[in-house]
């Protein structure tokens, strides 16, 4: 009797994928094991088995075929002796199914094992990006053709056209080459620029980065992925201690020109340890530069601008934002200044700054006050270290409230710092206190419902400016 292969779940709580490609086709033999197909989430890519030995009698669903639902039919393999007419009263596949609203807001479990010894993280289903208009550049010349690109996608070509055009930059980490990356962002890079260029290191952050940061103070340019910037607590000494400081300890004549990426913050279930902010932990240290980018023409253009400067710098980026689309320059070099904060949608009775995927809800709340005609000015930090503050007052001094909103935790804050130096610089614009939108001073739970909770929501936001409005 033919056997079933079916479309697998990432995670618990996947509903749906893109079949992406066919490695095997009709009339192949299988065995036990053999990849013959890959499937994709807007976060990563997944190798489908067989499941016995036979023939791959019929494919089901085409290659290129999107919102496939978990556990519809896909193939059908035949078993000894058997030949197509044991597959012709075979029951088509569904089509595929519709999320609904109470589906898109399920998170996805995470690091779920995808065959022997290849680990992927998964990723929750992220809320849908606001679309945003280009007004936000002066970098962007009028009429400028945009395409629309993911951020992973925007972060990959950064990196590959840097290196296109500096011999000195390479990459290295954990499955960056020979697997493409955990989150993907690497993919085609090994490919392109080869083993010397795109380098797969061992399970020791603490090696891989001090390794780096030699390389950088003798003259090349590496990119260090860390699969996750919570694994980085292990390589920290490397990146303060010499990273950021010999530059001043040797009187100016070593620097490092290095670039630490990676997803930081929240993801969906991967509790405490792994869903820290680390973006007041490094904005902290003199000698780093951090930025944290939420668009993916951001994305592309900041990585750009942090693989040229000579100075290290820490990238933040975030999981739940690889897979967003968003609209992208098509220029021949689009690089962006680090250290600009960008107005995303203008306002005059309330100031919201965030960055990263705070401005996810930053930009649905400023929604929801505009209905209550409420206009909010929402500003992109993008960068943390240089702080754009100038953008920040002159903001209040229109709108005189401001609301901060970020998912790290509220005691020395990014939204802390913002607080205290607009007071010193904005005070007499003021016509409410600054308030303060955090994740909540506790560590990150692992439960979906207490994970919800303890991260901003866009209500919060809504009733905080709601407040500073005296509404």
């Amino acid at each position: 009797m033919p056997i079933q292969v079916l479309m697998p779940a990432l995670s618990p709580t996947m509903e749906k994928g893109n079949l992406a490609k066919w490695l095997k086709k009709e009339g192949d033999a299988v065995k036990s094991g053999d990849v013959i197909a890959e499937i994709e989430t807007d976060k990563a890519t997944m190798e489908v088995e067989a499941v016995d030995e036979g023939t791959l009698g019929k494919i089901l669903i085409p290659e290129g075929t999107a919102d496939v639902a978990v556990n519809t039919p896909i193939a059908m393999i035949l078993g000894q002796g058997e030949d197509a007419s044991a597959i012709k009263n075979a029951a088509p596949a569904a089509p595929p199914a519709k999320a609904d609203v109470a589906t898109q807001e399920r998170v996805a479990e995470s690091r779920s094992p995808v065959g022997e010894g290849k680990p992927m993280i998964s990723e929750p289903v992220a809320p849908a990006a606001p679309q945003l208009t280009p007004q936000e550049d002066l970098d962007v010349p009028a009429g400028t053709e945009m395409v629309t690109m993911t951020v992973r996608e925007a972060l990959r070509d950064a990196m590959a056209e840097e290196m296109r055009r500096d011999p000195d930059v390479f990459v290295m980490g954990e499955e960056v080459a020979e697997y493409q990356g955990a989150y993907k962002v690497t993919q085609g890079l090994l490919q392109e620029f080869g083993a010397k260029r795109v380098v797969d290191t061992p399970i020791t952050e603490h090696g891989f980065a001090g390794l780096g940061v030699g390389a950088a103070l003798a003259g090349l340019k590496p990119i260090v992925e860390f699969m996750t910037f919570n694994f980085a607590m292990q390589a920290i000494d490397h990146i303060i201690n010499s990273a950021a400081k010999t530059l001043y300890m040797s009187g100016g004549q070593m620097g490092a020109s290095i670039v630490f990426r990676g997803p930081n913050g929240a993801a969906a279930r991967v509790a405490a340890q792994h869903s820290q902010d680390y973006s007041a932990w490094y904005s902290q240290i003199p000698g780093l530069i951090v930025i944290a980018p939420y668009t993916a023409s951001d994305a592309k253009g900041l990585l750009k601008a942090a693989i040229r400067n000579p100075n290290p710098v820490i990238f933040l980026e975030n999981e739940i934002l690889y897979g967003q689309s968003f609209p992208v320059p098509k220029l021949g070099d689009f690089v962006l200044p680090i250290g600009k904060a960008r107005i995303v949608r203008p306002g005059n009775n309330v100031t919201i700054v965030s960055f990263s995927n705070g401005m996810t809800y930053s930009l649905k709340a400023a929604e929801e006050l505009a209905k209550k005609h409420i206009m909010a000015e929402v500003i992109d930090l993008r960068t943390l270290r240089p702080l754009d503050i100038d953008t920040i007052v002159q903001s209040v001094q229109k709108t005189g409230r401001l609301v901060t909103v970020e998912e790290g935790w509220p005691q020395c804050g990014i939204g802390a710092e913002i607080a205290a130096r607009v007071m010193e610089r904005a005070f007499d614009y003021l016509d409410a206190p600054v308030t303060r939108i955090t994740g909540k001073d506790v560590p990150m739970p692992y439960a979906a419902n207490l994970e919800k909770l303890a991260l901003p929501s866009v209500q919060e936001i809504v009733e905080a400016a709601k407040a500073v409005c005296y509404r």
